[in-house]
């Protein structure tokens, strides 16, 4: 496989991983890592990690969940 932006582009980035959220191959130079907040499953009171976990996304999707 290869990074879909490097591809249109006439790159050659290798691979790192798919965007969580458009599902397109991305390289170093295309994707951001990011962290994403762990919701749990429990009952009453905090539900939520204390660590945050990483997710992979392209540029176009961080830009559109970033705007400037």
């Amino acid at each position: 496989m290869k990074c879909y932006d490097c591809d249109l582009s006439g790159g050659s980035g290798t691979p790192i991983g798919v965007c969580s959220r458009c599902g397109l191959v991305i390289c170093r130079e295309h994707g951001r890592v990011t962290e994403a907040v762990v919701h749990l499953s429990r009952g009453p009171g905090r539900s939520t990690s204390d660590r945050p976990a990483r997710r992979a996304v392209c540029h176009t999707c961080y830009g559109a969940e970033h705007p400037a």
